[in-house]
């Protein structure tokens, strides 16, 4: 399953002890580090891990964990330092997030470097999510003078009715690998500008990019004279995320993962009282209709399948295409594909297309959905295969022949497998689109008004994102991003996410000298 040179290379030193990487030490990582800041300081009392470089299989560097003393540690850091926070004018706070999208822009390559160390996404990509980093930074300190509640008409003379926007307290941020800085900085950034205290609990299988951008985001705390526990870390296993989502002290809990986990998240921060946050699962599809440009089509679906090696929530997982364009968008797919291949490579390769899965456990996924499509009667068109290199790399993979309700076909694996569907018409391309469990992204491609309108109408995609001669992923910060359904109905960055981490509160004040009852009621 995996090459012979891969596994009998001999591990010397650690990545972070090499000069090749010697952006690591410009952002403050060596061989061993800490995976806990808290009120001010760094700290680990759990077990030790050491992630590995997707693209060749080797360890980068250790990281000692949370143990149960540094959560409960974490947890009053940031119950603390709230009040602090949130009595600060929301300028002012908005002020400490703009520097902080500063700091971040003065480490735009070196954390994007690091990004593709430890995930694997491409150079591009990697300093692509950090810039979203900042460009939620920036939205962050205009929302701090903007947010703002309603005046309504009141019924009554001499009285105000108004609605008041208040922080909510310390809340839970628990991100994935496939963006990890990216989620983290959409909660942080908005979240801390509203007046809310963070922490922070990482994929267990990117710590490093954690460690990094924490220590960017602390030091500017720190020299702002911001309370400590503003924001904290914990990097760790299942057992960090469980205390989490039980823990009271966190009205919200914010989770990106998959369906599965995100359902027991809801249900036990329910049990609770507590908001949930859900950025979960996609299967996303792409509807090419006749008289799409085809052209453009070409250059987006590569991007949509392929981007970040299929890893992304938004990739395209299934492309329904018209049948009279079906032939020609298939043919150019497996051409474009092949042509996609020949810049495989190292991800900090800026030549590099296309990089590697990020661990062993998805290239066994993907190899197990291609096994069961083909068991099933799917045709491979292109791909379906371990690439004979080092690191964790499989070919992009076209699959034909399966029915559009198969249920591997409305599953999601996390890998570049794009299932290709012929239809006889937008409307019913539409209810295929619908089929999914999920409701994330969805794109057509089409130069009619008409189906335009149709697709993002109340009969159209019933997704969170429904774009029109675009790719599904790739998303902007202005727009909320999220999904219905089993996606989790999370709706984090731009437009009025912000929500999100707030309370509202229904104020009518009487100012008047006289009580004057609602609805005419005299209660006399």
């Amino acid at each position: 399953m995996f090459p012979t040179r891969q596994l009998t290379r001999a591990m010397g030193t650690y990545l972070a002890e090499e000069p090749r990487y010697s952006f690591l030490s410009r952002l403050g990582i060596a061989a061993t580090n800490h995976g806990v800041y808290c009120g001010g300081g760094w700290r680990g009392s759990g077990q030790v891990i050491e992630p590995v470089c997707p693209a060749n299989g080797r360890k980068i560097a250790q990281v000692t964990t949370a143990g149960p003393e540094d959560y409960r540690a974490c947890s009053e850091a940031a119950r603390s330092a709230w009040p602090l926070w949130a009595s600060l004018p929301a300028p002012q706070r908005g002020e400490v997030v703009r520097r902080i999208g500063d700091a971040l822009r003065s480490n735009l390559q070196d954390l994007g470097d690091l990004v593709s160390l430890e995930m694997g996404k491409i150079k591009a990509e990697g300093v692509g999510e950090v810039q979203e980093f900042v460009d939620i930074c920036d939205y962050a300190v205009g929302l701090s003078r903007t947010y703002a509640g309603r005046v309504f008409p009141s019924e009554r003379p001499g009285h105000l009715l108004m609605e008041q926007w208040n922080p909510l307290g310390p809340i839970a941020v628990i991100t994935a690998f496939n963006f990890p800085v990216a989620v983290f900085g959409w909660n942080s950034a908005i979240g801390m500008a509203c007046g809310n205290t963070v922490v922070w609990k990482p994929a267990e299988s990117t710590p490093l990019t954690a460690v990094a951008t924490m220590k960017i985001v602390a030091k500017v705390l720190e020299e702002a004279g911001a309370p400590p526990g503003v924001a904290s870390l914990l990097v760790g296993g299942p057992g960090i995320g469980a205390a989490l989502t039980a823990d009271s002290t966190f009205p919200l809990v914010s989770f990106t993962g998959s369906c599965a986990a995100g359902k027991q998240v809801a249900l036990k921060v329910q049990e609770r009282f507590g908001r949930s946050l859900l950025e979960l699962g996609g299967n996303n599809a792409i509807v090419v209709a006749a008289d799409a440009d085809l052209d453009m089509v070409m250059k987006s679906v590569v991007f949509a399948c392929i981007g970040t090696a299929g890893q992304r929530c938004t990739t395209t997982r299934r492309l329904i295409l018209h049948e009279a364009v079906y032939d020609t968008v298939l043919g150019r797919m497996v051409g474009a594909f092949g042509e996609a291949v020949k810049r495989t490579g190292d991800p900090l390769d800026e030549r590099t297309l296309y990089g590697p899965l990020h661990s062993k456990r998805a290239v066994e996924g993907y190899l197990a959905a291609v096994e069961k499509a083909k068991a099933l009667g799917g045709k491979v068109e292109y791909g379906g295969k371990v690439m004979d290199r080092e690191g964790f790399y499989v070919e992009p993979t076209i699959i034909t022949g399966l029915p559009h309700d198969s249920p591997l076909v409305l599953s999601e694996t996390f890998a570049p497998i794009v299932y290709v569907l012929k239809c006889k018409s937008v409307e019913e391309a539409i209810r295929w689109n619908n089929e999914a469990k999920q409701g994330l992204s969805s794109s057509i491609f089409t130069q009619d008004i008409p189906t335009l309108f149709k697709w993002i109408g109340p009969l159209g995609s019933d997704c969170g994102i429904v774009n029109v001669n675009i790719p599904t992923n790739g998303a902007e910060i202005g727009g909320a991003f999220g999904g219905e359904k089993e996606t989790g109905g999370g709706r984090e960055s731009g437009s009025d996410s912000w929500k999100q981490y707030m309370r509202r509160s229904t104020v009518t004040i009487n100012y008047s000298s006289g009580l004057v009852l609602a609805q005419g009621i005299n209660f006399q």
